[in-house]
């Protein structure tokens, strides 16, 4: 019988009919990390490291619970079954559910404050990925969908920060701050996260004596005025970099631990990334101040005290 190069983990297991809980919960946990169920008590995943870890887990736990378990390794005995196995993990229908509610969501996107927005984000977001961490084997219909989710989260910061800058391939140079006091920083206006904690860095770590402008184009933005964040600005999204990071490498302060925690979290808040705990009770506050505060210099010192706040957090929180 010829071997296939796929191996698969088959868990078998079986619960006592009392402890109705914990036949909910262990089934729970099985929908949620991807299992085919081949029959009942009978749910097949490819043989990965984390899968078997997973599964090995979830086989202790049942017999905890006073059932059995056995975790298999078995191959397909033709291509035929390997075929039809693989055909067990087609996560199409689950993109498509998701594809169809991120389209009813678009209609309605320019009628939500900014917390709807994110929390909008946050939810369909949580949904994409719980669905792409189960998609073993990604086709075209993963590709769809990958495409529709950019889409719609491009949609909600177009909404949220028009005129978002792209990102510039170059060297960012390294800058005197002696040559870069009482002068006037300019940005668009309706602060968001990258272009208030920028402005609270120039404020509190680069120019004690910065004076603002908030454009309404950055085409209106005068000549002897230092833009930062939008597309021309002397100070704009580099590489992988949005500007709060961009301009701590600017002028030499990436190796102060506060302000690279905040770098972490405004990076994730603004592009997406490993964030930190603290990150969407920032946001919160942030949107709240927005939806409170008409103006943005009102905002930016109200926000300011909540990053010098967070900035003694990060500064003295022994967490990496």
């Amino acid at each position: 019988m010829t071997a296939f190069s796929d191996s698969w983990a088959l868990l078998i297991v079986t619960l006592p009919t009392s402890g109705a809980t914990a036949r909910m919960r262990i089934w729970r946990a099985i929908k949620t990390i991807g299992c085919a169920a081949l029959r009942d008590g009978a749910y097949l995943l490819p043989a990965r490291d984390e899968q078997i870890a997973q599964l090995r887990e979830l086989a202790g736990e049942a017999r905890q619970e006073g059932g059995q378990a056995w975790l298999l390794n078995v191959r397909a005995a033709d291509p035929e079954e390997e075929t039809a196995f693989r055909a067990l993990f087609d996560r199409s229908a689950d993109y498509a559910e998701l594809q169809v509610a991120l389209s009813d969501a678009r209609k309605s996107l320019s009628d939500q404050s900014s917390a709807e927005l994110n929390r909008l984000l946050r939810r369909h977001g949580r949904a994409y990925e719980a669905i792409r961490m189960i998609d073993f084997f990604p086709n075209a219909a993963s590709s769809r969908a990958e495409a529709q989710w950019h889409d719609f989260s491009r949609a909600i910061e177009t909404i949220q920060s028009p005129g978002e800058p792209q990102a510039l391939t170059r060297a960012i140079p390294r800058r005197d701050p002696a040559q870069y006091q009482g002068r006037l920083w300019a940005t668009r206006p309706h602060l968001w996260v990258d272009r208030v904690a920028s402005a609270w860095l120039i404020q509190r770590f680069i120019d004690p004596h910065a004076r603002f402008l908030w454009l309404e184009s950055p085409a209106d933005c005068p000549e002897d005025a230092l833009g930062f964040d939008f597309d021309g600005a002397t100070f704009t999204h580099v590489g992988e970099r949005v500007s709060f990071e961009v301009l701590l490498s600017s002028f030499g302060l990436e190796s102060d631990r506060g302000l690279s925690r905040l770098g972490i979290m405004v990076h994730a808040l603004d592009i997406g990334g490993i964030s930190v705990p603290e990150a969407s009770g920032f946001e919160a506050m942030l949107a709240g101040a927005r939806a409170r505060l008409a103006d943005d210099n009102a905002v930016l010192a109200e926000i300011g005290t909540v990053l010098d706040s967070l900035y003694a957090h990060f500064s003295t929180n022994k967490k990496p």
